[in-house]
């Protein structure tokens, strides 16, 4: 019963945000609240959804001062030089603005951090954006495309997840996963290039004058010291976020305290500041919390417990020598149903166990279980996705129909590449 009320929850939640009859924040609040009640916890619920809050509470600290610290340098100048390079190489042509976002989210999101990627892909494009009449839409879906493949860095999450789960060495699985994640940004670029096209198709090549586009930035100057502060501040957050050496709810704030100080020297202009991007922090973070009681109610009620037993039931035992196939194709599904920590340590081990018997090796497993990362980004569970909606201040519930079936082929083609590596054996 309580396997039925699961997936049931699940799809309620998926068609009322699709549809738009409720909104994600909404959604998130009471969809789990109702099944909670209808699994017979009523009474039970409060502390699972505070215990959920408590979890992604760090996730909310981040983004917050995240935001906060990209969009004060957005505003002291910092980006300006990228975004008159891209100027300079992208004139009005929607096509080029498209695949230069691609190009741009890439060399980002060398990171492995969603969050990161956005801020700075958005503060850059999106003035080119709004110009030019291109849909917002398609920067979000090739920005997520993007960090789809960069998130299986092995600086990121699932990497890690995965390679612990497994117990294989992190350099073996990156060295062996580099030409499918290359083949995966192939996908990426081919993918801008298609969107781009359309968009090209639909307003042609527009001339722009570029001092127009750069009116909205701070005057800067690049031998100025604030300017030199903040890239060298920038670069050592950036290098601390990849070191791991401190929390990243910490870093930002350090790094939002210093850089605010710097820049905004007077208690009027920090003001000015933080209230300029208080409605970006607050559509974020908001979700962030109401995604906590979504993940309490899950966790608490034993929802989570349910589906991965449900899957591993249903697995024929002759499906056993094609285990790294059918990981590789229920990753897609299952990252985005449940978190990563329950699917990497919680089904994927089960799996890798059942596939030994098979003569399939661990490392293979860890590979066939981030193929389906791409889909994950667009989970409800993922926080960085609610920052790229309200960012472009596009639909989540549009954002997901827009975007589900081109993650879903950057997830085929990473398939492919691994089957024509040998780095997943279909013949095993």
């Amino acid at each position: 019963m309580l396997t039925i009320l699961s997936y049931t929850m699940i799809a309620c939640f998926m068609y009322l945000i699709m549809s738009k009859r409720l909104s994600p924040l909404v959604a998130l609040v009471l969809v789990p609240i109702l099944f909670g009640c209808l699994a017979g916890f009523s009474t039970a619920l409060g502390p699972m959804m505070l215990d959920g809050m408590k979890m992604l509470a760090p996730t909310g600290i981040m983004l917050t001062f995240a935001i906060l610290y990209f969009c004060m340098m957005t505003d002291a100048g910092l980006f300006n030089p990228l975004i008159k390079l891209i100027l300079k190489l992208v004139r009005g042509d929607p096509l080029k603005i498209v695949v230069g976002t691609a190009i741009l989210g890439i060399c980002v999101g060398l990171d492995g951090d969603g969050a990161t990627m956005y801020i700075i892909t958005t503060a850059a494009m999106l003035p080119l954006y709004r110009r030019t009449g291109i849909s917002l839409q398609v920067m979000a879906t090739v920005l997520i495309l993007t960090i789809g493949v960069m998130n299986i860095l092995p600086w990121a999450g699932p990497f890690s997840r995965a390679a612990s789960a497994m117990h294989v060495d992190i350099t073996d699985l990156f060295i062996e996963m580099i030409p499918i994640m290359i083949a995966g940004l192939g996908w990426v670029i081919f993918s801008a290039f298609w969107l781009g096209l359309k968009e090209r198709r639909r307003l042609g090549i527009l001339t722009l004058d570029n001092d127009e586009l750069m009116d909205q930035f701070t005057e800067f100057r690049l031998g100025d010291w604030r300017f030199l502060f903040n890239a060298a501040l920038t670069i050592t957050l950036i290098a601390l976020m990849m070191l791991n050496l401190m929390p990243l709810p910490v870093l930002f704030t350090i790094a939002f305290a210093l850089g605010l100080m710097v820049n905004f020297p007077t208690l009027k202009a920090q003001k000015a500041v933080i209230g300029k991007h208080a409605d970006n922090v607050m559509a974020v973070t908001s979700l962030i919390f109401a995604a906590g009681i979504f993940v309490g109610i899950m966790s608490g009620t034993g929802m989570v417990k349910a589906i991965s037993e449900s899957l591993i039931m249903v697995i024929p035992d002759s499906a056993g020598h094609f285990m790294s196939v059918f990981t590789a194709f229920i990753s897609m599904p299952f990252t985005y149903v449940l978190t990563n920590d329950a699917f990497y340590f919680g089904i994927l081990p089960i799996l890798a166990e059942t596939a030994s018997h098979y003569g399939i090796e661990a490392q293979e497993m860890a590979i066939a279980s981030l193929i389906g990362q791409p889909v994950h980004l667009l989970s409800p569970l993922v926080a960085s996705t609610y920052l790229l909606c309200g960012l472009l201040d596009v639909d989540y519930g549009d954002n997901q129909r827009a975007s589900i079936f081109w993650c879903i082929g950057t997830c085929l083609v990473m398939f492919v590449a691994a089957v024509v590596l040998g780095s997943i054996d279909i013949y095993n």
